[in-house]
């Protein structure tokens, strides 16, 4: 079995034009609701999309094998940047009910992971009160944490090594579900675009949550990193002799394994250097699919983000790496993955 724990909602339309609305009259008309069908959520899984190389959200996880997908959000249309607080919320809850929907339309095949209300002005703890509501409410299995919801736009939040995201993890560990780590949007002065954006915050809060005392004050949290930590595999080496000389926390290896990767990188090398780090018990299956990878490599005809083919192309692996890889971690990390 095949489960895919990093991948957005393919949502109607009129999640679209509610977002639209909301950013045009800035709450003025109050907080309305997404007009959309059964139909048209069923349509929006199932009708072929020029955005995914002209095949469908449910056609990409038929042809991939993949058996259950946990939605999330679309990251880079979060908007948590956006003032007053009171649309990001509005916004993340719709959003958060369209993917319940989803999952109600097709029982067994996809589970929900929540967004966060994550507004800059707003205290942690009030994105919260989404979290569970939707776990204990929607049956969600874990939600996604934005570690930059300024989106670019001025300097940061603390890294999530910092006590201001501990009202969060608190939640995390009382309600036992993990938090995919996934940026959102990066709009100007920022340099990069989202898609960059995402892979360099990965990089500097797989760093921060690494040598802080998160895990000493939270040893039940389970944090995943997406697309693989960013740049940390690659870069490993950079970090493992200032690790040295800290023993008392374990080498630059050891502290990566307080963590969890996700398998959403696109290329075999890059994956295999991903395992090697890490190690398959500490890595999921996540494609992303269908997404920013959905388009074919000229060179092999294969979809990009057909990850199952670069595992099955990786020969060290053993059969037991692979089921943990494919099924078994998820089924470890996540609770109630078939209720």
């Amino acid at each position: 079995m095949i489960i895919d724990i990093h991948a957005h909602v393919s949502a109607p339309i009129e999640l679209a034009a509610y977002k639209a609305s909301l950013l045009s009259h800035r709450g003025a008309h109050g907080r309305g609701k997404v007009g959309a069908s059964d139909d048209q959520i069923r349509a929006a899984m199932e009708e072929p999309s020029r955005f995914f190389g002209g095949i469908s959200h449910l056609a990409h996880l038929d042809d991939a094998g993949i058996d259950l997908q946990v939605l999330s959000p679309r990251p880079f249309q979060a908007m948590h940047s956006e003032e007053p607080a009171k649309l990001v919320r509005w916004y993340t809850e719709e959003t958060n009910d369209i993917i319940h929907r989803v999952c109600q339309a097709y029982p067994g095949r996809f589970r929900g992971m929540a967004g966060l209300p994550q507004s800059p002005s707003l205290d942690p703890r009030e994105w919260t009160h989404e979290l569970r509501r939707c776990v204990g409410e929607l049956g969600f299995v874990g939600a996604m944490l934005n570690p930059d919801p300024m989106e670019g736009t001025s300097p940061p939040k603390p890294p999530l090594g910092d006590r201001y995201w501990y009202p969060v993890y608190e939640v995390l560990c009382e309600l036992d579900v993990p938090a995919l780590v996934h940026s959102a949007g990066c709009r100007p002065p920022a340099r990069e675009s989202y898609s960059l954006h995402f892979i360099v915050e990965e990089t500097i809060n797989t760093i921060s949550l690494i040598n802080s005392q998160v895990f000493k004050d939270f040893p039940d949290l389970k944090l995943i990193m997406s697309h693989g930590g960013g740049a940390v595999p690659y870069q490993a080496g950079r970090f493992m002799p200032g690790a040295l000389r800290r023993p008392e926390d374990g080498t630059f290896t050891d502290r990566l394994r307080r963590l969890y990767f996700d398998s959403c990188l696109y290329t075999q090398d890059a994956l295999e250097l991903l395992l090697r780090t890490v190690g398959a018990d500490r890595c999921l299956f996540g494609s992303e699919k269908p997404g920013t990878g959905s388009a074919r490599n000229p060179e092999t005809g294969r979809w990009f983000d057909d990850i199952h083919l670069l595992i099955e192309d990786i020969g060290w692996l053993s059969g037991d790496e692979r089921a943990d890889l494919l099924e078994n971690n998820a089924r470890k990390l996540f609770g109630g993955l078939d209720d």
